[in-house]
């Protein structure tokens, strides 16, 4: 039992045997700590239970916590591959209690661990406790039996564990383990003790204060255990090591970097293979918890560690990328312990391989320009600031890089010209942004951005987190704090709210001061914007206690909405895959919009979407969401993305690296809908070309996604999550442009509930089955054609038989008149829609023979038809439409149009319509010289 993995196991179940329950390890990145950057000791996942803000449901527990200690307060970076024991990543065992059971039991169960569990020699350890603490003293020489001089009593700091200025505290005991007088060093306390005989095993906190202020500690009420006991270290215990990078683990990964490099691990290679194995470590279990490299914050700490690595891989003579063919290695040993490591194995492939090649590329040319621009120096000399910067911003190589390029040769570089030109920098892209017509108020982004930094998102892993106010803003102006009913925008450090990008609106959900806070303030975030593409800006309401710049608050995005969102936005990338399968290649984003209750997809397409089509593509979309297939996230560079096949979004801005997102296996085939199977034109992402697919998932190792996007946005685990695509409405939108919108999960389910409830109250009405509605409405609506033609012959023959002041006439003259040597007829007619007046006309047309005919039909609201019609031999002589214009005239309406033979006009006044037929009459007199 000496392996790493087995002593982690043993460790577990010990006190799982003792009535501790097994936690899994917290996230890298601290949910409940904003003032940590990383993760650093087996605690920080409880500090709320310490405190009394969280309550669980155990007393007891025990954990192997994943540990980063590479930036901020606890750094250990530079020394990593120099010592015996400092690491970027290690595992820290603990046992705790919160309120359960203190020092004897605490003192007891880790003696016992160590002596009869490890089998540890009890003559080679010894322990430390806080001068003050006579009650541990007394413990140790009861419970283990050490005498008075292996019980060492340490007066400082070191010996008393305090959460922060204020909080809980006490004194701590820690045991250690005696390498041996081969071993240079001396026993804690002494002058020597920063030797490597002596090694701090297992740190025992006992918490039984609080701070209240700086000078008053009172006694907690239920005293509580926090113990903290580094895997690396017992293992070399145990494995006869004083060095950790001895250990199976490391031997394993080192042993594997030294077959791929064909370089030995001795001399002066040892300390970069050391760097290369613990800063593999520490950058896959990064990226596996959500930290992907960048220039800012936790990503840029990542970036660090990892060219780190493989700046010495490049001293080792390495020429091609290294770290990610390590990462098999790497989850054959861990991924059992941390099955995030072997779920994320892909991602942190990808972007290990990619950061690397981006690195040497940089390193080579960076080291070509500073090579020429320090030609003509020598030891001693300064390379300027503003070189120094241009070499960072137009060629991407970091001062770091540029400081230890030139170390070996003696040369420094001019930091404070540096910083200067970057500040020079920044007031350019502020005064350019102040001149671009953009509001005035935005111009506070640009300060708030310098002095505050980017926000980082937590996002994609977590939907709660705590976060700190790092600046409030009011009325577009900054403001110190913001009160109870005020509106207006804060600003943290860290977020797990989205910022609405790519068409995905923004995070709502609440913010609230922890429970242990004397003043309780709650914000409801109702929206989230992203600010200058780095600062999110939570825009919201203060409903209770008031917001201050510098408070810690607990953040919690509004799950329901957030899963509505995810299981929509993963929704359109299927619907735009079925799409391109469907209607054709010539298919492109044009716009979407990504909302919990719906989403919007805009693409390119010349004419209307027919309903098979329609079909074809909801059936896709929902075949891929019934594989229940994991979706994929990937880091690829951009241009390597784009020339693989996947879709960029529209009007969307990339960086060097994007990430790619890839859901379900090209669906069976299908038969192509309608009698033309060219609609199952080319697939976008590996399904045949002449089919539209369907049905179950093929499979096969060399298979492509189905879809297959660069996107920034929040995606469901699965595409079963999604549930349903039910597409509600088609439509065009601008030339080339058509519209689809769709619903999802429930929402989907709903809609075609009522759809549903509507069918079956139609075919109750019809009193027929659902399936037979459609074919009794298609027998209805042709009996209703054969009526209406059958009513319309029926109004025309009343219209024009002689029946003055019937229901079918009124007020009509002579049935017949002579104006000159034309016949003219005219006719008012009521209750005749104004389509079937032409038809009128034409009767009338033929009744007269030759002549003129004028016909007025009144509408039930009041308004007014009127058609004129000229047979065949006079329109050299009269034209319909110059008399249709002067009836209409007096009907109240203007103009009117037509053919010389037949025109038409209407007007609002139906009481006018003996006018029209009198002004009619007396223009055709005219033109015939009457």
């Amino acid at each position: 039992m000496t392996g790493v993995n087995d002593i982690r196991t043993a460790f577990l179940e010990y006190f799982a045997r003792n009535g501790h329950q097994i936690v899994p390890s917290s996230p890298l990145v601290p949910r409940n700590d904003p003032t940590l950057m990383f993760t650093n000791a087996g605690m920080v996942q409880f500090k709320n239970v310490f405190t009394g803000a969280e309550h669980r449901p155990y007393s007891r527990a025990v954990t192997a916590q994943k540990c980063v200690r590479a930036g901020g307060k606890h750094n250990d970076l530079d020394n990593v591959g120099y010592t015996a024991r400092h690491h970027t990543f290690f595992e820290m065992l603990g046992n705790f209690s919160f309120g359960d059971y203190f020092k004897d039991l605490a003192i007891e169960l880790a003696w016992n661990l160590v002596t009869r569990e490890f089998g540890l020699d009890r003559d080679r350890l010894l322990v430390t406790v806080y001068a003050e603490d006579d009650e541990a003293h007394a413990l140790w020489k009861k419970i283990a039996g050490l005498s008075d001089d292996r019980i060492i009593r340490i007066p400082t700091s070191d010996n008393f564990w305090q959460m922060g200025e204020t909080g809980p505290c006490g004194p701590c005991s820690e045991i250690f383990f005696d390498h041996g007088p081969h071993i240079p060093g001396g026993p804690p306390g002494s002058p020597d003790e920063d030797g490597d005989r002596f090694i701090e095993i297992w740190n025992l906190v006992f918490m039984q204060f609080e701070q209240v202020t700086p000078d008053e500690r009172v006694s907690l009420p239920r005293p509580s255990i926090d113990t903290g006991m580094g895997l690396e270290r017992i293992a070399a215990v145990l494995q006869g090591t004083h060095d950790n990078y001895e250990i199976d683990l490391f031997r394993h990964l080192i042993g594997a970097a030294v077959d791929l490099t064909g370089v030995p691990d001795a001399g002066g290679n040892r300390p970069s293979f050391r760097v290369i194995a613990d800063h593999l470590r520490a950058a896959s279990f990064l990226i596996a918890d959500g930290v992907l490299p960048s220039n800012e914050g936790r990503g840029y700490v990542l970036r660090r560690i990892m060219r780190r690595a493989m700046r010495h891989a490049e001293l080792l003579g390495v020429r091609e990328p290294l770290l990610w063919r390590l990462v098999p290695v790497l989850t054959a040993e861990m991924g059992r312990a941390y099955p995030e490591l072997t779920r994320a194995e892909a991602l942190i492939t990808d972007t290990l391989k990619l950061e690397e090649g981006r690195f040497r590329r940089t390193l080579a040319r960076g080291l070509d320009l500073l090579n020429e621009a320090t030609a003509d120096m020598s030891s001693g000399a300064t390379l300027p600031g503003d070189v120094a910067f241009r070499l960072y911003d137009t060629y991407g190589f970091p001062l770091d890089l540029t400081q230890d390029a030139l170390k070996g040769r003696g040369i420094g570089v001019d930091t404070a010209g540096f910083d200067e030109a970057m500040a020079r920098q920044k007031a350019d892209a502020r005064a350019a942004w102040a001149g671009s017509g953009e509001a005035a108020t935005e111009t506070v982004w640009f300060a708030l951005r310098d002095r505050v930094g980017a926000t980082e998102f937590l996002g994609y892993d977590t939907e709660v987190s705590e976060g700190v106010v790092t600046a409030l803003i009011k009325d577009g102006r900054e403001v110190s704090r913001l009160a109870a009913g005020d509106e207006g925008i804060v600003v943290l450090n860290q977020t797990p709210f989205y910022a609405e990008s790519g068409g995905q609106v923004g995070d709502a959900g609440t913010m609230r001061s922890p429970a242990t806070s004397a003043a309780q303030a709650r914000f409801a975030v109702a929206d989230t914007r992203k600010m200058l593409g780095a600062v999110w800006a939570h825009q919201g309401t203060v409903e209770a206690g008031e917001i201050v710049v510098g408070q810690p608050l607990e953040l919690e995005v509004d799950h329901a909405r957030r899963a509505e969102i995810r299981a929509n936005h993963s929704a359109t990338h299927l619907i735009h895959a079925a799409l391109r399968q469907v209607l054709g290649d010539h298919v492109a984003q044009k716009g979407s919009l990504v909302a919990p209750d719906r989403l919007r997809f805009d693409f390119s397409h010349p004419k209307p979407v027919e309903a098979a089509e329609m079909e074809a593509i909801e059936d896709l979309a929902n075949d891929v969401i019934l594989q229940n297939g994991a979706v994929v996230t990937r880091v690829m560079d951009v241009d390597e993305a784009i020339a693989s096949g996947a879709m960029a979004l529209f009007g969307e801005k990339y960086g060097d690296e994007v990430r790619v997102v890839s859901m379900g296996l090209p669906p069976a085939p299908r038969p192509a809908p309608g009698p033309d199977a060219s609609l199952a034109s080319g697939p976008a992402s590996g399904a045949p070309s002449d089919t539209v697919s369907g049905g179950p998932a093929r499979t096969g190792t060399n298979v492509p996604p189905w879809s297959v996007e660069l996107c920034g946005g929040t995606h469901v685990t699965r595409t079963g999550d999604i549930g349903l695509v039910a597409i509600v409405n088609e439509g065009a939108v601008a030339a080339g442009v058509r519209r689809l919108e769709a619903l999802t999960g429930e929402a989907a389910r709903h809609y075609l509930h009522k759809q549903d409830q509507r069918l079956r109250a139609v075919a109750a009405e019809l009193r027929v089955t659902p399936e037979e509605v459609e074919s009794r409405l298609k027998a209805l609506l042709d009996e209703r054609r054969k009526l209406e033609r059958e009513l319309a012959e029926a109004r025309r023959k009343l219209a024009m038989g002689d029946v003055s002041g019937s229901a079918g006439a009124a007020g009509a003259g002579p049935e017949i008149e002579t104006v000159g040597d034309v016949k003219f007829l005219g006719r008012v007619v009521h209750g005749i829609p104004s389509k079937d007046l032409k038809g009128i006309a034409d009767e009338a047309k033929r009744k007269v023979g030759s002549g003129v005919v004028a016909v007025v039909g009144i509408s039930e609201d009041g308004k007014a038809g009127l058609v004129v019609g000229v047979t065949d031999d006079l329109t050299d002589r009269i034209s319909a439409v110059d008399l249709v214009r002067l009836g209409a005239a007096a009907l109240g309406g203007k103009g009117g149009g037509g053919r010389p033979d037949m025109a038409q006009a209407g007007g609002p006044d139906g009481d006018k319509a003996e006018q029209a037929l009198a002004a009619v009459k007396g223009a055709l007199g005219e033109m015939v010289g009457v």
